[in-house]
């Protein structure tokens, strides 16, 4: 299994930015997806879940109405375009998944690309 991510970035306040999560080693399609994020000094924390045709998205209450998760199974790429951006947002952002595919829209899982930077900064 191996998952990159890209997309991070320094942005201003209010600002967007999508992130992408390609996926490969494994059956994309047949796998729920997360996104996760670690702020500085803190520990991880959820932030949104897919299933594995979208029907199924959660999201972070603080997250709700600013991000959107979404997939292209065709491609085998994970997105999360995020607006309205707070400083708050800061972090390095991480796609995941379990071994399996199973749903689970938590920090509890087992397989983790390297991250990427997004840094929400006037």
């Amino acid at each position: 299994v191996q998952l990159v991510e890209s997309g991070g970035g320094l942005v201003q306040p209010g600002g967007s930015l999508r992130l992408s999560c390609v996926a490969s080693g494994f059956t994309f399609s047949t796998y729920s997806m997360t996104w996760v994020r670690q702020a500085p000094g803190k520990g991880r924390e959820w932030v949104s879940s897919i299933s594995t045709h979208g029907a199924s998205r959660y999201y972070l209450d603080s997250v709700k109405g600013r991000f959107t998760i979404s997939r292209d199974n065709a491609k085998n790429t994970l997105y999360l375009q995020m607006n309205s951006l707070k400083t708050e947002d800061t972090a390095v952002y991480y796609c995941a998944t379990r071994s399996g595919g199973g749903w689970s829209p938590n920090i509890d899982q087992n397989y983790w690309g390297q991250g990427t930077q997004v840094t929400v900064s006037s």
